[in-house]
């Protein structure tokens, strides 16, 4: 006779801006859910990602970088939404960046703290550790910092290690039956991860002269039974932003939706018509009431 029983739980992965965090959860998938790019903060909202394996699922939280920055209303927000992932799942791993530790850092491990869910603490980029030997005594410089169940050093690009981590969490997945289909990946719809997609594109073309005011609605998600037609609209807050994404001639814009067209083409498995457009909202990233009708909020 079989064994029929389920597993089902929630694990939130946590950290400062920057750490690896969305990698990783990409690579826990085995496919690309979030964006990412090497400009902080490139996360924003907490996104859901579904591994259904055999008699097992597990609903990874991916959430936005904790910061000790709350000056603006998108911040606030940010990091309530991470606080509020920790208190209800079933593991949380906390990802950090090689041998550094700084304010930010602390100040996760302080929250973590208040939780009673068990902590897997994870050594992102040990590829880029050239002194291996080192991240013993790091580990054992971690363990009076934060109170762990295993700290595991790994590097989510490379996928080393990523098989140990998984068989730790699945430790801590309870029995219970699946909340979702076997096939689906994420809570998201097409239409939130196709504004994720014109996001990410921008932070890559524009590397350190981002703004991070800046934003992308989809005003139009129209789906016809050859092609998939999305309008999208980039949200700035001042002018000089807004001549920066379109670039002389229009040609950065141009690149920035031909690379999003690429990629929501393999997403969709379809062929897509987009049209992207910039426009000057002011005050957007620093008004709550603004923040919760381009979809951040706090759940």
């Amino acid at each position: 006779m079989t064994d029929t029983k389920q597993f089902c739980g929630y694990v939130a992965i946590v950290g400062r801006p920057n750490v690896g965090k969305s990698t990783l959860l990409n690579h826990l998938l085995g496919q690309k859910l979030c964006i990412t790019s090497r400009k902080p903060q490139t996360t924003r909202h907490t996104l859901l990602g579904i591994k259904t394996e055999e008699n097992y699922q597990t609903i990874y939280v991916d959430t936005p970088g904790i910061h000790t920055n709350q000056e603006r209303a998108i911040n606030r927000v940010m990091n309530r939404s991470a606080a509020s992932v920790i208190a209800d799942v079933d593991a949380v791993v906390f990802v950090l960046d090689r041998f550094e530790w700084s304010e930010a850092d602390e100040y996760v491990a302080r929250q973590l703290s208040q939780s009673s869910a068990p902590v897997l603490v994870v050594i992102n980029k040990v590829d880029m550790i050239e002194d291996k030997d080192a991240i013993l005594p790091h580990i054992g410089f971690l363990k009076n910092k934060v109170k762990a169940e295993q700290y595991i050093p790994l590097s989510a690009l490379r996928k080393t290690n990523i098989d140990v981590l998984e068989d730790k969490i699945n430790t801590f997945i309870p029995e219970n039956t699946h909340v979702f289909p076997d096939d689906q990946i994420t809570d998201r719809s097409e239409r939130f991860l196709a504004a994720e997609i014109v996001r990410e594109k921008i932070t890559r073309q524009l590397g350190a002269e981002l703004p991070y005011q800046v934003t992308v609605e989809i005003e139009e998600f129209r789906v016809e039974p050859k092609v998939t037609h999305i309008s999208a609209l980039i949200l700035v807050e001042r002018e000089g932003q807004k001549k920066i994404i379109i670039g002389t001639s229009g040609e950065r814009l141009k690149k920035i939706g031909q690379q999003a067209r690429a990629d929501m083409e393999s997403l969709l498995d379809c062929k897509v018509m987009l049209k992207t457009w910039v426009k000057v909202r002011s005050g957007w990233s620093d008004d709550e009431r603004a923040l919760r009708s381009l979809g951040y909020t706090d759940e």
